[in-house]
């Protein structure tokens, strides 16, 4: 018995899903090279499906190379095609907000509010830009973005985060992630090493050690990044980067003080090494205004990413790296070599609704409804479980972390609480060193309403008393 999974519900021909289900088993090493498939009568008459869906697939797996044929034998396992990344798998992408259960309230971090996204106004900066641009603009352009943009973003990040920089230092990206996926292209090889906070998201860790790089974890805690565990690093196994979230680190929330700040451009400089400082979360900060960059500190040792996935909107996939001096032409051909450059009009709509005020105009409005979630949340939490619960990185961000007493996220409970009509978030599965954070989940606030967060923290409260963990 092979185990395949044929449904005949799926809009998915029969023929794709066998040769599918046939083609993983390969990649993952379940069938490993000469392994002899089942002649395809046997298969069909075993599926129950036609003779010719199987020879279909057979013929689509051998003329890629999968397997092969002997003759008088049949067909078998070509050698050489297991693949590693491939059998650990990656987790797939979680539901987008329009995809939620019926019902369900999701506390989904990184989220915006999607309602609130200036469509016409946007709408409408688009089209003048389509009417006005030239005609480079709808040609191929340049890897590191239209000088435009560039322009106005400097001066938008001076303003506005303290960074340091020309608009030749600016290299623009397919959003943050590509930004990321760049930084490993060009500074990691196999066997180098990342000093990493942890926890930290489970696509930073995958991006970073798809190279062969290892990832060495430096625990956060209040106050950011522990900085006093680098200082025993040897300078001959120093780190290619040491990568920080230190306006509102991901997923605790804490934000990394300006004394540690210091400690760590120290420590880059006395090992030679990058700091990447992801600037996750700043616009949005509550108390006090945003804490300035580490970048305008020492331009020279960071590569300082930001995005407007949060600002605006994720769907626009608008992101940028600010790089020394020393890496810019690097990041430019790798830039090239990933998908030439992110799309110019999009560019250059951008530029325009920051010199024309609109964005930064949109922020002020956005932060003080995110405020009043937030503040919707933390209360409801307080109110419900009491000295229970405890608050960490309520000061900015579209997320906070709750850490429970006598409470441990195991998948069970996550589960159970699903079923309970919430959807919460474990920070044990961002960790890299498990163990310590079972007690804490990640709840974001950005995309729902107050009505839906306090719904949501009452079924909090329901599907841990049925689980017996809150009374």
């Amino acid at each position: 018995m092979l185990w395949i999974d044929i449904d005949r519900d799926k809009p998915i021909p029969l023929t794709r899903q066998l040769y599918s289900e046939f083609r993983d088993k390969i990649l993952r090493g379940e069938w490993t090279a000469g392994f002899k498939l089942p002649s395809t009568r046997k298969m069909a008459q075993e599926l129950r499906i036609s003779r010719n869906v199987v020879i279909e697939a057979y013929d689509q797996l051998f003329a890629e190379g999968y397997i092969e044929s002997r003759q008088g034998s049949g067909y078998f396992v070509a050698p050489g095609i297991y693949l590693e990344q491939f059998a650990r798998g990656t987790d797939l992408p979680q539901p987008s907000p329009g995809d939620q259960s019926e019902g369900l309230i999701d506390f989904r971090s990184g989220v915006p509010d999607l309602e609130h996204f200036p469509r016409s106004l946007w709408g409408k900066t688009v089209q003048r830009v389509c009417q006005d641009a030239p005609l480079s603009a709808f040609g191929y352009n340049r890897p590191e973005g239209r000088a435009e943009l560039r322009d106005v973003l400097s001066r938008y990040l001076y303003r506005t985060r303290g960074v340091q920089c020309a608009p030749e230092r600016i290299v623009m990206t397919s959003g943050a992630t590509q930004a990321l996926m760049l930084i490993a292209k060009v500074l990691l090889a196999p066997e180098s090493r990342v000093l990493i906070e942890d926890p930290i998201t489970q696509d930073i860790q995958t991006i970073f050690a798809s190279t062969g790089a290892r990832l060495c974890p430096v625990p956060v805690d209040a106050c950011g990044m522990a900085m006093d565990k680098l200082s025993a690093t040897p300078v001959n196994a120093a780190p290619s980067f040491v990568f920080v979230t230190p306006s509102h680190q991901f997923p605790l929330g804490t934000t990394l003080t300006i004394q540690r700040r210091i400690q760590l451009i120290q420590y880059a400089r006395s090992v030679d090494c990058y700091i990447v400082e992801d600037d996750y979360d700043s616009e949005f900060r509550y108390e006090s205004p945003p804490i300035s960059s580490i970048q305008g500190l020492a331009p020279e040792r960071v590569i300082y990413i930001g995005s407007f996935s949060k600002i605006l909107s994720p769907g626009l996939r608008l992101a940028y790296l600010v790089l020394p001096e020393a890496l810019v032409e690097r990041y430019q051909k790798a830039k090239w070599l990933t998908d030439l450059h992110t799309p110019s009009i999009d560019q250059l709509a951008l530029a325009r609704f920051i010199e024309e005020g609109h964005l930064e105009k949109y922020v002020t409005r956005m932060k003080k409804l995110y405020k009043k979630r937030r503040q919707c949340l933390t209360d409801a939490l307080r109110d419900t479980f009491g000295d229970q619960v405890a608050i960490w990185g309520e000061a900015a961000g579209l997320h906070i972390v709750a850490a429970f007493s006598h409470v441990r996220f195991t998948p069970d409970v996550v589960a159970a609480l699903e079923a309970a009509g919430v959807r919460v978030y474990p920070v044990e599965e961002h960790t890299i060193a498990k163990g310590r954070h079972a007690d804490k989940i990640v709840l974001g606030y950005g995309n729902v309403g107050e009505e839906k967060i306090a719904e949501g923290v009452a079924r909090l409260e329901k599907g841990l008393a049925l689980h017996g963990m809150h009374g």
